[in-house]
């Protein structure tokens, strides 16, 4: 507190004494109303010697009324002493400095709470994020995120970490899709490194240029440059990145287009300058080598390309170079899949705007099927058929087996009696033959009863007997089968699973033929998928699909007979899409019944007289398709891992049950999914851990 004396003294002029004493009258009453607002403020003069880390804490925290929660690891004594009157705001940034000095950081909460912790610990807890308005000050510790538009953030934060306290809570972190920078610190840190950030951030003078070319092509002329650059962009090249050009060609105007930083673009300007010149020769010969298309399909458009222009040309009378003869030669070399054109630079430049459109990746499609069958089938069928020796029969031939030829495979079945036979000789002397009992032979009737299905019971009672046939059959299959084919853009592609039937397409037999012979042809039965694909504009994929599902379905009279269920037809799908092709839903119902007139007819007793077949037949047949564009290899790769590992997981599944008489080891297992392609080691790499292990050898003994 400072103390003001006022000293006055009495004189005989009146009018200035009474100014004078006005003016100490409104001095002493100002210098009252500071000293109460001094008095009022309050005001710090830290002194600690020796003080224990946590107690120093405790007493800044009681005097700026703050709760202090302290870490376990926060440790050690404190030596600090201010020789100035320390305001509340200037105390607290004390206190700030004296922690950050002993690496320690104050953490403030939004409960007016302040965490006491370690700096290293400081950068993963709850930081304020500040902005421009309230950046912080001292050490704060404070979290900012800098936007930064001229410049990469790749580039511009390994500088930006040299700066700062990366071991203590110092961090710095960049975020490449946004092109921004995340700063973790003090407050006084973080501020320096704004500002740095600011004046490193500055827009250059990044002009486009447009170079027309008047004798090379701009897509060539592109492509030289870029090479260049390309070399100078390599391991020890101190190029910057800001001083390599931007560089498109336009191919309609035959322009190459530079952006950059003026002395880029003047670099860039003066080489274009030098290789823009004509050509010796009228002619010029260049070698296109494709990527994706092929050579002798592109040989057929590019002469009708070429005609095209040479017929314009002739028409056109303005120009003086169009009107000398054009010798024009577009040659395929297969080999190495490559263009051979000679002609004028002005219509090499025309066929290569060609060859750079239609020589592009085409997109693939994987065409994924579902065929769905159903087939069901119910019949009974009930008959009596009798026999008497002297009145007759009665004979259905809807049943499995006939009363005739049941009957007569039996009698001839049986084995002939044996006979005595006598005859005269020569002499006049009789001979006695006797003929052996002959075997039963029950071949024939091993074949009737062959196709009997059901149960079949006979009756014989002397003269009469009777056969009963009753059977019900059920029939249930369902065919499911999932093909998929990869094919590219307007490529047919073919699938078939399935095998080759042999079918008798000719014979030539008999006795009197010496050389017999059959003509027997294979036909293809199975699953079969016939489709090209075409690729519109966007995700729409026109598919022209044949589908075929066939199968042996028995034998007949002649040779055997061919289920065959087929759908040819063109559909649009969405990619990734799911579309019905066709559907078939076929019911059957057959009732077959034989019976003698009027005695069929007679209620309960009529069944002795009748033969009754029922059969019921449903049939259902669905064909989805689904197709997937794949334009990249990434897309690609992900199916086929995909399928890959279904494959894998299935022998996994299946190794895991094991086989009851067959070791796990004998299970096939695929090697897990690795889509990189490891290269052997070179002969210096080979030698080199060779030799060190080696050495670990000895080193070992």
């Amino acid at each position: 507190m400072m103390m003001r004396t006022f000293f006055m003294r009495k004189t005989n002029s009146a009018p200035w004494l009474k100014r004078l004493a006005l003016a100490a009258t409104t001095a002493i009453a100002l210098n009252s109303v500071l000293l109460t607002a001094q008095l009022n403020a309050a005001e710090y003069s830290p002194n600690f010697k020796g003080t224990e880390i946590t107690e120093f804490i405790n007493i800044v925290g009681k005097n700026l009324k703050k709760t202090m929660i302290v870490d376990p690891n926060v440790r050690g004594k404190v030596n600090v002493r201010s020789y100035d009157l320390l305001t509340e705001d200037q105390y607290y940034q004390f206190f700030l400095n004296v922690l950050e000095v002993y690496g320690f950081a104050a953490v403030e909460m939004d409960n007016n709470i302040v965490k006491i912790i370690r700096n290293k610990d400081a950068k993963t807890s709850s930081i304020p994020v500040v902005g421009n308005k309230n950046p912080g000050m001292g050490d704060e510790m404070v979290t900012r995120v800098v936007e930064v538009k001229n410049v990469t953030v790749r580039e511009l934060v390994p500088l930006l970490r040299q700066l700062s306290d990366q071991a203590g809570g110092g961090n710095v972190v960049n975020y490449d899709p946004a092109n921004v920078i995340m700063l973790t610190g003090t407050a006084a840190v973080v501020n320096r490194l704004v500002k740095i950030i600011e004046r490193v951030d500055k827009a250059g003078d990044q002009d486009v240029q447009i170079i027309k070319l008047q004798y090379a092509s701009a897509g060539e002329m592109v492509r030289i440059i870029e090479a260049m650059n390309k070399g100078g962009q390599g391991k020890g090249a101190g190029t910057p990145t800001f001083l390599i050009p931007k560089i498109v060609a336009d191919d309609r105007t035959n322009s190459v287009i530079v952006s950059g930083e003026r002395q880029a673009r003047e670099r860039v300007a003066a080489l274009v300058k030098r290789l823009d010149s004509e050509l010796e020769s009228s002619g010029n010969t260049r070698v296109y080598y494709l990527k994706y298309s092929k050579a002798e399909d592109l040989v057929k458009v590019l002469q009708g390309v070429s005609e095209s222009i040479e017929a314009e040309s002739k028409g056109t009378t303005t120009s003086k170079r169009s009107s000398k003869k054009r010798n024009i030669s577009i040659e395929a070399h297969e080999s190495t899949n490559a263009l051979v054109i000679t002609a004028q630079p002005d219509m090499l430049r025309s066929l290569e705007s060609v060859i750079r459109q239609l020589d592009v990746r085409r997109a693939q499609v994987l065409i994924e099927a579902i065929i769905v069958e159903v087939f069901e089938s119910d019949g009974v069928n009930l008959g009596v058929q009798w026999y008497h020796e002297d009145a007759g029969f009665t004979q259905f031939t809807n049943g499995s087996a006939t009363i005739s030829s049941v009957g007569a495979a039996a009698i001839a079945g049986r084995g002939e009696s044996g006979s005595t036979v006598t005859t005269i000789d020569g002499n006049g002397n009789p001979v006695t033959t006797t003929n052996p009992d002959g075997e039963d032979d029950f071949t024939l009737l091993a074949q009737v009863l062959g196709s009997v299905s059901g149960m079949t019971f006979g009756l014989v009672d002397n003269d009469w007997g009777a056969i009963v046939n009753a059977v019900s059959s059920d029939t249930n299959s369902n065919l499911l089968a999932t093909p998929s084919i990869t094919t590219v853009d307007n490529e047919e592609a073919y699938f078939i699973v399935g095998q080759e039937v042999p079918i008798i397409t000719g014979s030539t037999t008999g006795n009197n033929n010496s050389n017999p012979f059959q003509t027997v042809d294979r036909q293809e039965v199975g699953i079969k998928l016939k489709v090209t694909p075409q690729v519109n504009e966007g995700t729409g994929v026109q598919l022209t699909i044949e589908q075929e599902v066939s199968s042996v379905s028995g034998a007949t009279g002649v040779d055997i007979s061919i289920n065959k269920r087929e759908i040819k037809t063109t559909v649009m799908a969405d990619d990734g899409a799911t579309v019905i092709l066709g559907g078939l839903i076929d019911d059957d119902v057959q009732e077959s019944q034989q019976k003698v007139p009027l005695l069929g007819d007679i209620p309960v007793l009529g069944h002795l007289f009748k033969s009754t077949s029922n059969t019921v037949r449903k049939r259902n047949l669905m064909v989805f398709l689904r197709p997937t564009i794949i334009r990249d290899a990434s897309l690609m790769n992900n199916i086929t891992k995909n399928k890959y590992n279904y494959i894998r997981a299935d022998e996994l599944r299946k190794k895991e049950d094991g086989l009851s008489l067959m070791s796990e080891e004998k299970l096939p297992l695929l090697p897990e999914w690795n889509d990189e392609l490891a290269l052997p080691p070179s002969f210096d790499e080979y030698m080199e851990k060779r030799d060190s292990e080696k050495a670990k050898s000895e080193q070992e003994d």
